[in-house]
C-alpha cells in the first residue's frame, strides 16, 4: 500500500490488535452465552440481543470482529459458545477441525456487496463488466476488507475480477481488518470509496451507495451460524432459537440482511 497516508494505515492495519483483544473475553466468568461474529452483523445482532435478553435470561456477551480473526481465535482456545461467520468457509475451516456442532449449523442471513463514496461525494458509477473503476478512484485508495482473508475482502476481489477490472485497482486497494473498518476509511474520507456490504452502508450515515454489485458477479453471500464444540453454558440453545425466530428475522430486515433460516 505505497504511498498510504499515516491516518489510514492506522485504520486499516494498527487496529487489529485491539480488535483480537476485543474477541477474547474473559472465560465465562459472568456465565453468559459468549458468541464471536462477524464486524458486519454488530447493528442487527445487538437489536436481536437486546430482544431476545427475555427469552435466554440474559444478554449474551458478542465480540466482533473479521470472520477470518474470530474463527482462528476459536481454533486458539478462545471461550465461545457461538460462531457467526460472514460466509461458509469459515465455518467450514472450523467444522473440519470438529470445532463446532454439525446439528446446529444453519445457513442464517444473506446480504449485498456496495461500492460506496462519502455522503458528500460526487462519484456516480455503474458498476459493469469493464467499467473505469481506477478513474473513479483517481489517486485516492479503495477501501475493502483484506482480500486473502475477510469474507466481504475476498467478495469483493472475487467481484472485480468477475467483471474484469481488478487488474486496472489491485495496486489502489487500502485493505482492511475487518469490513467495519473499510467503511470508516470512506466514511472519515481517508478514501473516496469501497466496498462494504449493504447493511454497512446502511448502518452508516456518512456513505451513500453509488453502486450495486451483480449477484452473480461473486459467491452467494451467506452467514452461517452454530454452536461450538466446547459450548458449555445452558442458554447456549436458548439463544440460537430466539437468533433464529421471527423476532429476530424481523429486526435482521430492517438494517437490510436476507433472512436464509425458517424462522422458527
Amino acid at each position: 500500500m505505497t504511498g498510504m497516508g499515516f491516518g489510514l494505515k492506522a485504520i486499516a492495519v494498527g487496529g487489529l490488535t485491539a480488535l483480537l483483544m476485543a474477541a477474547v473475553p474473559a472465560a465465562h466468568a459472568d456465565d453468559k452465552v459468549i458468541v464471536f461474529a462477524a464486524a458486519s452483523l454488530k447493528d442487527a445482532l445487538d437489536a436481536v440481543n437486546k430482544a431476545c435478553e427475555p427469552e435466554v435470561g440474559e444478554a449474551a456477551t458478542i465480540s466482533y470482529a473479521a470472520s477470518s480473526a474470530l474463527a482462528k481465535q476459536i481454533e486458539g482456545g478462545a471461550p465461545a459458545d457461538i460462531f457467526v461467520s460472514a460466509d461458509l468457509d469459515w465455518m467450514k475451516y472450523l467444522s473440519d477441525k470438529k470445532l463446532t456442532k454439525p446439528d446446529t449449523e444453519v445457513k442464517l442471513l444473506g446480504n449485498q456487496i456496495v461500492l460506496v463514496a462519502p455522503k458528500d461525494s460526487t462519484v456516480e458509477a455503474k458498476v459493469e463488466k469493464g467499467f473505469d473503476l481506477a478513474k473513479l478512484i483517481g489517486d485516492g485508495r479503495l477501501a475493502m476488507g483484506d482480500v486473502k482473508a475477510v469474507p466481504a475482502g475476498k467478495y469483493g476481489k472475487a467481484a472485480l475480477e468477475s467483471l474484469g477490472v481488478w487488474s486496472s485497482v489491485e495496486g489502489k486497494v487500502a485493505q482492511a481488518e475487518n469490513v467495519r473498518a473499510a467503511l470508516k476509511l470512506v466514511s472519515t474520507g481517508e478514501a473516496p470509496l469501497g466496498i462494504v456490504y449493504a447493511t454497512d452502508a446502511h448502518a452508516e450515515k456518512g456513505v451513500k451507495v453509488v453502486g450495486i454489485f451483480p449477484e452473480d458477479s461473486h459467491p452467494p453471500i451467506i452467514y452461517p451460524i452454530a454452536q461450538t464444540a466446547d459450548s458449555k453454558d445452558k442458554d447456549t440453545a436458548a439463544f440460537l432459537k430466539c437468533v433464529e425466530s421471527a423476532k429476530a428475522a424481523a429486526l435482521f430486515r430492517e438494517q437490510g440482511f436476507t433472512v436464509l433460516a425458517p424462522s422458527n
